[in-house]
């Protein structure tokens, strides 16, 4: 099993890894042909950045739109971001810089109950999904597949740490193992093995997915341009190539 597991997460990582490349290099060769940043959008580009920030780490237009919807997308994103930063105590050695920051008692104890506050998100996410008609309507069987399968990944956590605690030392041997080559033994976990072999089903399917938002957000058009086409005349990179761009090509 831990062997398998081993293998499993190799290949995961590198069809994450290869496949989210691909993507990000494709949305930075999609041409942007129309100025279209969504109004009233900044007019230089250091108001461009803050806005992007905003969106980011606020989701700005999503709560503009729809309250509901915002409180349960930031409380998934929100303990997310804590249990992210809580789980690399698993891959960080102790004489690492940062062990001290992520090892502290806050973040720890932040980063499991925040497992918490991403079901409740989740599950949100989820009721909107079934319950609100417009957006049931336009709902993929994907869109709900991809909930459940990180509802699980989270309720085998949430069942790690408050329930059947695993043995912690082991993990963090078989995690530091697979990145040095030097495989140790997983522990026996049911809910561990759960856990694991989603998550490497998560990273397997991203690139190929809606979850792709996530870096897609930094090259949308409505969002990453400047407002100023009075000012500025926008010229996207492959009519600059093919002439366009000159009087007589308009």
């Amino acid at each position: 099993m831990s062997y398998l597991f081993a293998i499993l997460f190799y290949v995961s990582l590198g069809i994450f890894a290869v496949g989210l490349a691909l993507k990000i290099r494709q949305y930075w060769n999609t041409p942007a042909p129309l100025k279209i940043p969504t109004t009233p959008a900044p007019t230089t580009q250091a108001g461009v950045v803050f806005r992007m920030f905003r969106e980011v780490v606020f989701f700005e237009s999503l709560f503009r739109a729809a309250k509901w919807t915002w409180i349960f997308g930031w409380m998934f994103h929100l303990g997310l971001a804590l249990a992210f930063v809580r789980h690399l105590r698993y891959v960080v050695s102790s004489d690492a810089f940062v062990w001290p920051l992520i090892n502290n008692w806050l973040v720890q104890f932040a980063g499991q109950y925040a497992s918490l506050m991403m079901l409740v998100g989740l599950l949100g996410l989820l009721g909107r999904r079934i319950l609100v008609d417009r957006v049931r309507y336009i709902s993929a069987p994907s869109d709900y597949l991809m909930l459940i399968l990180i509802i699980i990944i989270t309720v085998s956590g949430i069942m790690m740490s408050f329930v059947a605690p695993i043995d912690i030392v082991g993990l963090k041997a078989f995690m530091t193992g697979l990145m040095v080559l030097d495989w140790q033994e997983l522990p026996s976990s049911v809910f561990l093995i759960i856990h694991l072999g989603l998550v490497a089903v998560l990273a397997i399917i991203f690139p190929f997915s809606k979850l792709l938002h996530a870096p897609g957000v930094f090259f949308s058009p409505t969002r990453n341009q400047v407002d100023n086409p009075r000012e500025k005349r926008h010229i996207s990179d492959w009519a600059k190539n093919s002439g366009l761009d000159s009087a007589d090509g308009v």
